[in-house]
This record gives C-alpha cells, sequence and structure tokens, in this order.
C-alpha cells in the first residue's frame, strides 16, 4: 500500500508540470484570427457580386485598415459639387452624379450643408443693399405721388 500512494504522489508531481508546460506553450502560439461576421459577410457578398470564389479568411483585411483619405481644397469641392449639379439637372440621380464624382453621398451632403453655411462673396453684400435702396426709393416715389395727387385734386376742386 505505502508503494501505491507513493507512485500516485509520483504520478501526481509529474502530471503537474507537464500540464503547466502544455498551457504555457499554447499561451505562446498564436492562433489565427477567424474573420467577424460583417467580413465573413463582405467577403461572401462581393463573391457572389463577381462571379470569384471567396478568398480564405486569411485574405480579409479588418474594417480598421482604410485607404488614406483625400483631403479636397476649396476649390475641388466647389467643382466636384458643380459638377454633381449639372448632372442632377440633366436628369441623372444624385446617387449616380456623386458616384461619378468620385465621392460618397455622405460627403457629397455635407459638403453642401458647408456650402450652403459659408458666407457669400461681396456679390450678395452689394445685392442686399441694393435691394435696400430699391425699397427706400420706391418710399420716396410713392410720397412725391401722393403728394402731386393731392395737389392735382386741390387744383381741381375735387378734394
Amino acid at each position: 500500500m505505502a508503494e501505491l500512494k507513493e507512485t500516485e504522489t509520483n504520478q501526481a508531481l509529474t502530471e503537474v508540470p507537464v500540464k503547466e508546460q502544455t498551457s504555457d506553450t499554447k499561451k505562446n502560439v498564436l492562433k489565427p484570427k477567424k474573420p467577424t461576421r460583417q467580413q465573413a459577410r463582405a467577403v461572401r457578398t462581393s463573391s457572389a457580386k463577381s462571379g470569384k470564389p471567396a478568398p480564405s479568411a486569411e485574405a480579409v483585411v479588418s474594417p480598421a485598415v482604410r485607404a488614406a483619405r483625400k483631403i479636397y481644397s476649396e476649390a475641388e469641392r466647389e467643382q466636384k459639387l458643380g459638377q454633381i449639379e449639372k448632372q442632377t439637372v440633366r436628369g441623372e440621380s444624385i446617387k449616380a452624379a456623386v458616384k461619378n464624382a468620385g465621392i460618397s453621398e455622405q460627403t457629397y451632403y455635407q459638403w453642401k450643408k458647408v456650402a450652403g453655411k459659408a458666407p457669400q462673396s461681396d456679390e450678395l453684400k452689394d445685392l442686399v443693399k441694393l435691394e435696400e435702396e430699391n425699397a427706400r426709393l420706391k418710399k420716396l416715389l410713392a410720397d412725391r405721388l401722393r403728394k402731386e395727387n393731392a395737389e392735382l385734386k386741390k387744383k381741381l376742386g375735387l378734394g
């Protein structure tokens, strides 16, 4: 019996380091990451559209990796907005016109919103001043015509 207990404890002692070694080696070995549902769905849908077989999960690029963003100058933005406006006037849909311009719909609407808020050139200020002066002159003319009309009525004896 004593021999049996000694062999069991020896086995138990030898088993513990073995388990520790296997768990340590598992930590050091990197498992390939499984694609997320979105990545797998994107691979399936893109392969279904193109008719090509789906690439392996290793070939899927994570959504965190993106191409560098293109930063457009004000002139480029105005040019693209003008191009889209011309295409929509011709009867093309906004979606198609934006695609032809090479920007996203969200970008188009953001640019359009910013362009609407942007202060206009001096031409707009001049136009507002002209409208104000026009209104003032119309009032002056109306006053003079009323006075002349009243004088004519007095001369004719109608008033």
